[in-house]
C-alpha cells in the first residue's frame, strides 16, 4: 500500500473515532473544528474561519447556524464589514473547551496504544517532516 493511502485510511479511522466521541457532547463531526478556532480568537468572522479552516464560506455559514441554534455561539453583525458576520462563544460553548479537550486526549491515548515514548517521538518527528515537505512553497496552505 502507497504512503498517501495509509494516511488517508489513518484519517478516516480518525475522524470516525472523534466523531463517535463527539457526539457524546452533543457535537457533530468537524463542529470542533470552529469551536477551536474561536477559542483562540473568539469573535471571528465567518470569512476569517473559512479560510483558516480551508473550508467553503456556505460550509462555515451552516456549520454557525447550527452551533447558535444549540446555544453554543452567538453570530452578530460586524463592526468593519457591514456584510459579514461575527461568531462569539456563549457560555455554553466556552464550557465545551475541557470536554473536547478531553475527547482528543482520550483518542491520542487509544491512537497511540502499544506505542513506546520513544516510538511516539519518532513519528512526531516524521509527521512534522512530512507534513513541512507537503507545506514548503504553499503560501495558501489552511493546515
Amino acid at each position: 500500500m502507497s504512503l498517501g493511502l495509509s494516511i488517508i485510511k489513518l484519517c478516516r479511522a480518525h475522524r470516525a473515532a472523534i466523531g463517535t466521541l463527539l457526539v457524546t457532547l452533543g457535537l457533530h463531526s468537524g463542529q470542533e473544528t470552529i469551536l477551536m478556532q474561536l477559542w483562540r480568537e473568539d469573535g471571528q468572522s465567518q470569512k476569517n474561519l473559512a479560510q483558516s479552516l480551508g473550508i467553503q464560506a456556505p460550509t462555515v455559514t451552516k456549520m454557525l447556524q447550527r452551533l447558535e441554534a444549540m446555544g453554543v455561539i452567538t453570530r452578530r453583525a460586524s463592526r468593519t464589514d457591514g456584510r459579514g458576520m461575527n461568531a462569539f462563544l456563549t457560555d455554553k460553548g466556552r464550557a465545551l473547551k475541557p470536554k473536547v479537550h478531553a475527547v482528543f486526549q482520550q483518542l491520542d491515548q487509544r491512537t497511540a496504544t502499544d506505542l513506546s515514548e520513544a516510538e511516539l517521538e519518532l513519528l512526531h518527528s516524521l509527521l512534522a517532516r512530512m507534513t513541512k515537505n507537503l507545506r514548503d512553497g504553499h503560501t495558501d496552505d489552511p493546515c
